[in-house]
């Protein structure tokens, strides 16, 4: 597919006015919709634009147009640029939420501060696309709708994917690494409740104690009361 003209409805206004191309082959060089070009004709779109004339920029020859306009089936691209230009910068900003699932946010932001504690602000905000405000609010308990908050997964939500969460849950453990002693006594694992105590190796020096046969019936005689 090819690249979009510079400023394509001021390029389509242009060719509309200047050229006898058919819509479908001006709307197919600007990556318009062939009834938004026919709005233009029409003077129901693009009002108050003013034309930039591909050819002076350098975007098309005046043989491809004047090609163009004899063959309808002529499709027209535009001409690499000599000039070289920097790629567009990302814009980078909190992720969109339809509107839809908007309501849904306070109580996915309640599920990841209960859930996982070690995320930051900024974590929580690229995933569910919030405020730093609104999780301020969700920590405090001083949400607008604090006592009516359920915890929910983002997931299940589908305000965000199981990947994302994963890989911030991931970068927030190798940042802040929880610290085990802090957290109090925890159960010891089953291999070690599980064992059974080693028996006492027999002390070879120590003989073993005789059985004392008069101090037995001697204890006997105490208990019984009578003489045998």
């Amino acid at each position: 597919m090819s690249s979009a003209p510079l400023m394509p409805k001021a390029t389509a206004v242009w060719l509309v006015d200047n050229t006898s191309m058919s819509f479908d082959q001006i709307a197919q060089f600007c990556h318009l919709h062939p009834l938004e070009v026919k709005a233009i004709a029409d003077g129901d779109a693009a009002q108050g634009i003013k034309g930039l004339d591909p050819i002076q920029s350098g975007q098309l020859t005046r043989d491809q147009v004047e090609q163009a306009e004899k063959n309808p089936e002529f499709k027209l691209t535009v001409n690499d640029s000599t000039v070289g230009l920097p790629p567009p910068k990302s814009k980078k900003g909190p992720r969109y939420t339809p509107v839809s699932r908007r309501q849904d946010r306070p109580n996915a932001i309640l599920w990841l501060v209960r859930n996982h504690a070690e995320l930051k602000d900024a974590q929580i905000m690229r995933l569910v696309g919030t405020t730093k405000s609104t999780i301020a609010a969700i920590r405090e308990r001083t949400h607008w709708n604090a006592p009516n908050l359920q915890p929910m997964d983002p997931v299940t939500l589908g305000l965000c994917s199981q990947i994302d969460l994963d890989l911030e849950v991931h970068r927030a453990a190798k940042e802040k690494p929880i610290d085990h002693a802090a957290q109090g006594a925890t159960l010891l694992p089953a291999s070690e409740t599980t064992a059974r105590a080693p028996e006492p190796e027999p002390d070879e020096d120590k003989p073993a104690e005789e059985l004392n046969v008069d101090a037995v019936f001697a204890k006997l005689k105490q208990i019984g009361g009578k003489g045998e």
